[in-house]
């Protein structure tokens, strides 16, 4: 395809007039091309589009479609865009063998980037609730009788969530982004990099084409933003991944500066892996070293924003290590065309991207650095007007040097640089200014603990690699959306994924005081002091008789009392085998500060409080499904009382099952109405009543 690529803004796409390229008032269309073949794929602009438009769309279309829907409501439509996007997967492959990408290569980023849906949507069901509003930390008591308390909440950021991604992932990096803003009920405007934005326009058709996406959740932009700022508001946000010359120039915008846009940024850094002492040659450690570092200089020809840029080793394991490499990219390695099965490397992204590689090696080069594996030599056999680059291992000598340090050759490009102690690695770790990464192969703890100490505040993320994890560790290059993504300093500064803290970088938390019952009705969790309905007393229904459709937060079971005695203390001591002294002993027992004598287990009051509180019978209650926040607050003495209290706490239907999970309020008190033990019971309900056979 020749044509112009595409943007797709307020629920439609939009293709820039014949006369884009004619406009003296515009910047002219850019022609992109393949990677290995110099071929035109496509030509990108944006002359004529209503960016303005298309972000007020998202903060009303947009903002509206996913308000109706709840965090769970939007996993689930998560998942199944997944599914969407793996059901037409060969498409994309095929696009992205021109963008330079090998099938291992797409792999990590197309199928990565699904991954990324799966497990926010599967995170998204398992972590939030069924709700708009996500409550964050404990009740906090702001009066002695419990009238007045504070809670944290966050909410949906009222704006758009801008995504500028760049060019090596533009699969994976566009969805890493959307995922956790679309759980948050923010609505997204992508702009991917334009060497490879023709991929991310056909992830984002396969969405549109599947009818799936909320009103004005996803848009995208083709081509530059040159003003894209100076629309932006409060409410807004901004996640850029990208050089951090450009970070920097977008961070010192007045919109971010004082008109409170959020802005997040993820750039390039020298990163760095280390090698340990105990690591030398015929190690498993070694051998895992050597594997990593060639993986991160060749895939995606190291267009990688987490690639190692470093290698940090012992002096003396410098050579062991050069030719292990030499050796390993020698029988392995492949340079070519994508598109030939034989090809185990392709080209870059451009050719502009090719010179700006070539010209940071020289760079390197020039402060001392000495090529000892590879070549700046264009590969043999290759289409000239192909962006090919062989790997290239350079040789510090002078670890001090800041070019190893500070210039980053965005491709198959690392540097060896050899460290006498622990203290030295670490230094030169930090000399990175900030990294996303750093790895440590060692099989030595105390190896791991002191660097990973050392460097753990100069870094996002650590990987320690040893024998007993090197078949099942996932790499020194790979974020996961399980764990934060992002680095101090040269690194941007920002933080992505990292489970739920991701969605979180999308609300706004906010402090809120007041009363019991004010602060249920706004997060639909039952509080102490708020209104309950002792069924007992108002004549309804056991809790436990009814449906999640019947039951309401605030329903209560209120029990009788039952006397704990001494023989149901040793009773329960010789059937668990749970004879400690407290229970047996009554002369250690009063000996222990905390004890006035023998006292009752606390799991025989649990149990007991289980008895007190079920209905025996079969009904809408399927399973107790947990246990959680337990605290023994006062003993239990024989001759003492316990009663319990069950109230409803909250309500979490499951939109994919035809069951859901009640979490209930127990407080177990005594006789004279001390607070014995607190927790929460979990139970599994049906969502409708299951008529009783006949």
């Amino acid at each position: 395809m020749t044509e112009m690529l595409p943007s797709y803004v307020q629920g439609e796409w939009w293709t820039p007039g014949a006369d884009a390229s004619t406009d003296a008032t515009q910047q002219p269309p850019t022609a992109v091309r393949d990677a290995s073949t110099g071929e035109i794929v496509t030509h990108v602009s944006t002359a004529g589009l209503d960016l303005a438009g298309a972000l007020e769309y998202a903060r009303t279309v947009g903002q509206a479609s996913l308000r109706e829907l709840t965090f769970h409501q939007r996993a689930v439509l998560l998942k199944q865009f997944a599914l969407a996007l793996t059901e037409r997967k060969a498409e994309l492959y095929e696009l992205s063998a021109r963008t330079g990408a090998t099938k291992q290569d797409s792999w990590v980023d197309i199928d990565g980037g699904i991954g990324v849906f799966f497990s926010y949507s599967s995170k998204g069901r398992r972590e939030l609730p069924n709700t708009k509003v996500y409550v964050d930390g404990p009740i906090e008591q702001l009066s002695k009788d419990g009238s007045f308390l504070g809670r944290h909440i966050y909410t949906s950021l009222p704006g758009v969530a801008v995504q500028i991604n760049a060019f090596n992932f533009p699969v994976w990096g566009s969805l890493e982004k959307f995922a956790p803003a679309f759980i948050a009920g923010v609505p997204s405007v992508v702009k991917p990099a334009t060497p490879t934005g023709y991929l991310a326009e056909a992830f984002v058709r396969i969405l549109v084409e599947s009818g799936l996406l909320p009103d004005g959740s996803l848009q995208l932009v083709s081509g530059s933003v040159p003003d894209l700022f100076d629309h932006l508001r409060l409410g807004d946000l901004v996640a850029f991944t990208g050089s951090a010359s450009t970070a920097e120039r977008l961070r010192s915008h007045e919109s971010v500066q004082t008109g409170g846009v959020r802005f997040t940024s993820e750039t390039d850094s020298i990163n760095a892996s280390v090698l340990g002492p105990d690591a030398v040659a015929g190690t498993p450690e070694f051998d895992a070293y050597v594997r990593q570092l060639v993986v991160e200089m060749t895939t995606k020809a190291g267009q990688k924003c987490t690639a190692i840029r470093r290698a940090v080793v012992p002096s003396g394991s410098i050579d062991d290590v050069v030719e292990a490499v030499r050796e390993r990219i020698a029988s392995r390695t492949v340079v070519g065309d994508p598109r030939d099965e034989a090809t185990t490397m392709g080209p870059l992204a451009s050719v502009e991207q090719r010179d700006e590689v070539l010209r940071q090696v020289g760079r390197l080069v020039d402060a001392g650095g000495r090529v000892v594996i590879g070549s700046t030599d264009a590969p043999g056999g290759m289409n000239p007007d192909g962006a090919f680059v062989a790997p290239v291992l350079l040789r510090f000598d002078d670890a001090s040097t800041e070019a190893v340090n500070e210039v980053e050759a965005f491709g198959p490009v690392s540097s060896v640089i050899g460290y006498e102690s622990l203290a030295d690695a670490a230094a030169i770790v930090a000399r990175g200014g900030g990294s996303l990464v750093t790895s440590i192969a060692t099989h030595d703890p105390a190896v791991a603990a002191e660097l990973t100490t050392r460097i753990a505040a100069y870094n996002g993320r650590v990987l320690l690699l040893d024998r007993d994890d090197a078949r099942s560790s996932t790499g020194h290059g790979s974020p996961l959306p399980q764990l934060v993504h992002g680095g101090p300093g040269r690194a941007g500064g920002g933080e992505e994924l990292g489970g739920i803290r991701a969605v979180l970088h999308h609300m706004q938390r906010t402090a809120v005081q007041g009363s019991p019952e004010m602060l249920t009705a706004l997060t639909g969790i039952w509080h102490p002091g708020a209104s309950a309905r002792p069924y007992a007393t108002t004549g309804d229904a056991h809790p436990f008789r009814k449906s999640l459709a019947e039951l309401a937060i605030g329903d209560q079971v209120v029990s009788g009392s039952r006397t704990v005695t001494l023989e149901d203390i040793e009773t329960f001591a010789a059937f668990t085998g749970d004879t400690f002294y407290a229970h047996m002993d009554e002369e250690a027992a009063a000996a222990n500060p905390f004890f006035p004598g023998r006292v009752a287990h606390g799991y025989l009051l649990v149990s007991w409080a289980a008895g007190l509180f079920v209905d025996p019978a079969p009904g809408p209650v399927l399973a107790n499904s947990g246990l959680e926040n337990l605290r023994f607050m006062t003993p239990v003495s024989p001759g003492d009382e316990i009663r319990v209290e069950l109230t409803a706490k909250q309500i979490t239907p499951r939109e994919t099952d035809e069951y859901g999970e009640v979490r209930w309020d127990a407080v177990l008190r005594n006789q004279r109405d001390e607070v014995v033990a607190q927790y929460d019971v979990l139970t599994l309900v049906a969502k409708e009543r299951v008529p009783a056979a006949v």
